[in-house]
C-alpha cells in the first residue's frame, strides 16, 4: 500500500486556509483534518496560552492519526504541527522541543503557504490582525529550514483555488519526491 501523501495549507490567519482545505478535499475526494487551534480556542473555557500549546500540538498529531487510520491516498491538513511550532515562537518565544522534533518527524509532502493578501476577517479568535505580512515570514523561514516543499498560494477566489488544484496536482504527478530532510536542527 502506498503511503498516504499530507497536503498542508498553512500561514497567517485569515488567509483562507479553511476554505482551501475544504476545497481540496471535495476536489480530490480526500479526507481533511480540521485546525487544532481552532477546536481549542472555540471549545475552551479560558484563552489560548502557552499552556495550551501542548494540548493543540495533541490534538492535531490525534487528529492526523485518526485521517490517516484508514490510509486514503491523500489528506488535506488544515494546518499541522509546523504551524504550531511557529505560533508558539511567535506568541511565546519558545516552543516545547518535542513539538519541533514532531513537526519534522511528522513533515508534509507538500505545504501550500497562503499569503496575507485576502481581506483579515473578525471572527472572536483572530488577534494578529497587524502581524500578518511579519507572520507570513516566519512561515517562509520556517519551511525553507525544514526542507519542506512549499508553493505560495496567493490570489483570490477561483484564482487561488486554482493555484491551490494545480499544486497538489504537480505534486501527485511528481514522481518518487516528498519532504526534503533539513540541512541541520530545528
Amino acid at each position: 500500500m502506498a503511503p498516504t501523501r499530507r497536503v498542508v495549507l498553512i500561514g497567517p490567519e485569515s488567509t483562507g486556509k479553511t476554505t482551501l482545505a475544504a476545497e481540496l478535499a471535495a476536489a480530490f475526494d480526500a479526507p481533511w483534518t480540521p485546525e487544532s487551534a481552532r477546536l481549542i480556542a472555540e471549545t475552551s473555557p479560558e484563552p489560548l496560552s502557552a499552556a495550551t500549546i501542548e494540548p493543540i500540538a495533541r490534538r492535531c498529531i490525534a487528529l492526523e492519526d485518526e485521517a490517516l487510520a484508514s490510509h486514503p491516498p491523500l489528506l488535506i491538513r488544515d494546518t499541522d504541527l509546523v504551524s504550531t511550532a511557529v505560533y508558539a515562537h511567535h506568541y511565546y518565544q519558545t516552543c516545547p522541543a518535542w513539538i519541533d522534533a514532531e513537526a519534522q518527524a511528522r513533515l508534509g509532502d507538500l505545504y501550500l503557504l497562503c499569503a496575507p493578501d485576502l481581506p483579515w476577517t473578525a471572527d472572536g479568535i483572530r488577534d494578529r490582525r497587524d502581524s500578518r505580512d511579519s507572520l507570513f515570514a516566519d512561515f517562509q523561514r520556517a519551511l525553507v529550514h525544514r526542507g519542506a516543499r512549499t508553493e505560495e498560494i496567493r490570489g483570490t477566489g477561483a484564482a487561488r483555488r486554482a493555484a491551490a488544484i494545480a499544486a497538489v496536482e504537480a505534486m501527485l504527478t511528481a514522481p518518487g519526491d516528498g519532504p526534503t530532510p533539513p540541512t541541520a536542527p530545528c
